[in-house]
């Protein structure tokens, strides 16, 4: 079994610092993994969706984690001692779904028969409460330590504790001697969290409880509190890292596009035309563009991958949009003003639809200790100009191309895959060669494919 393991997201520091579908390496987390058993654990995915309204924060985060330990939890700073009703369970079916909502798509054309009334078709093929309980962690006394114990809930299977310490030392001491695995390096990032008065989220999954449910994944926490700074901490995710790690997030605001404060925020490319061949490739099309994007910006950017209004329908969409209880659920509580917040998945489920209203906007960020040494800090901006990673694919026509129109068709047809194959090998580096014998193989014939090599794509800074 490989769960997925939630995390809270932290939005408050005293200093202003500031993530495929397919990503490739190591997904990010916004906290570190704490184990009791032998095995090193390892972030290998992340998704956070983000929910902020003037000062109103809501975190939902899944995470996916290698290994297996007898029992795991994890470990965030948090701004305040969050309340217990704060605390939520979430469907992870919640998080895919706003997932395949923005994720890069593929559009596919068909091109009219020059020689006929002129058709063309579209498709785009790619696609519970917390209750005040005692928290189940054995806990030994705090006092010698310099760690006070501010809150302990049980949510599900996650048993919650939330402590207060004063020195980062005392802290590491504690959470070893109550049977945590502390990654090496963990200390010093620790004590910058304490300087800045932060508290300390400790989330503990009970695999009874957790077998006892039946279900595969874990279900992701969910955590919401007030604070001033709209806020990601990314130095915790970095302890246990193996390599650099990648994190989707997925922020939902009401009036506009999301970006970074403190890091350059920039577009992938996008509305690229690119050969038959890569139809159902798309995942290794964008794995590749991304990684290529990351290199030539020496890992410096955050990447916007969606941006656009709830009010308004995508062109093209990929998936289902989330609906107005579905959003409401991962926090846009705008979207039911006289609601309390408290409600749980029963009440949610009641509730009736209304015209969704807001904005999502999908950043994509991968990074290291070394190339993002500061937490991240958002804005949400009031530009609400849409923008989504889109491939096109464009069939040829098939028909009677004897006409005078048809003739000219076909002459023009070797210059669009000359320029299709090197759209290819500009977004993501692949061999011009490789590119034509797969060209060929779909029916593209590479005997016609001649011509220098164009510029390069250039992602486009916000």
């Amino acid at each position: 079994m490989k769960p997925r393991l939630s995390c809270l997201l932290p939005a408050l520091v005293t200093v202003l610092t500031v993530l495929i579908a397919g990503a490739p390496s190591a997904f990010a987390f916004c906290g570190f993994y704490v184990s009791q058993g032998d095995e090193p654990l390892y972030n290998e995915a992340s998704k956070v969706v983000l929910a902020w309204d003037d000062g109103r924060i809501t975190v939902t985060m899944a995470s996916d984690y290698r290994g297996e330990p007898k029992e795991f939890g994890l470990v965030v700073p948090v701004p305040v001692v969050v309340k217990k009703s704060d605390i939520r369970v979430v469907s992870m079916n919640l998080v895919d779904k706003l997932d395949a909502y923005s994720a890069p798509r593929l559009t596919e054309y068909y091109d009219p028969e020059p020689c006929a009334p002129q058709v063309m078709y579209e498709m785009a093929p790619m696609a519970g409460a917390a209750t005040a309980a005692p928290a189940g962690i054995a806990v030994r006394k705090s006092e010698q330590y310099k760690v006070s114990i501010e809150a302990q809930y049980q949510v599900g299977v996650y048993d919650i504790v939330i402590l207060k310490a004063e020195e980062s030392a005392g802290l590491v001491r504690y959470l070893t001697d109550n049977h945590y695995r502390i990654p090496a390096g963990a200390a010093e990032v620790l004590g910058s969290y304490i300087a800045q008065n932060m508290y300390f989220f400790l989330a503990k999954v009970n695999l009874d409880r957790q077998n006892a449910t039946g279900e595969k994944f874990l279900r992701p926490l969910q955590v919401s509190y007030r604070s001033p700074k709209f806020m990601l901490p990314l130095r915790l995710g970095t302890v246990n890292a193996n390599g650099p790690q990648d994190l989707l997030v997925f922020a939902l605001t009401r009036n506009g596009r999301v970006e970074s404060v403190n890091y350059r925020t920039a577009q992938m490319p996008s509305h690229v035309d690119l050969p038959l061949y890569v139809r159902d490739k798309l995942q290794p099309v964008y794995r590749a563009a991304f990684e290529r994007q990351v290199r030539q910006d020496d890992m410096s950017n955050v990447y916007t991958e969606y941006a656009w209004s709830l009010s308004t329908y995508c062109d093209p969409c990929s998936a289902a949009k989330p609906n107005s209880v579905e959003l409401y659920a991962l926090g846009a509580r705008w979207q039911y003003p006289d609601a309390d917040g408290s409600s749980t998945e029963a009440d949610n489920a009641s509730r009736p639809l209304v015209a969704e209203t807001g904005f999502i906007t999908r950043l994509h960020i991968r990074y290291d200790r070394a190339h993002f040494p500061e937490d991240l800090a958002f804005q949400e901006t009031r530009d609400g100009n849409p923008y989504q990673v889109v491939y096109s694919i464009h069939h040829p026509a098939t028909g009677d191309l004897s006409c005078q129109a048809g003739r000219a068709y076909q002459r023009e047809l070797p210059t669009r895959y000359n320029k299709e194959a090197t759209a290819l090998h500009d977004l993501t580096g692949w061999d011009r060669n490789d590119i034509l014998s797969a060209m060929a193989q779909s029916g593209e014939d590479p005997n016609e494919l001649r011509g220098p090599l164009h510029q390069p794509f250039r992602n486009h800074v916000r």
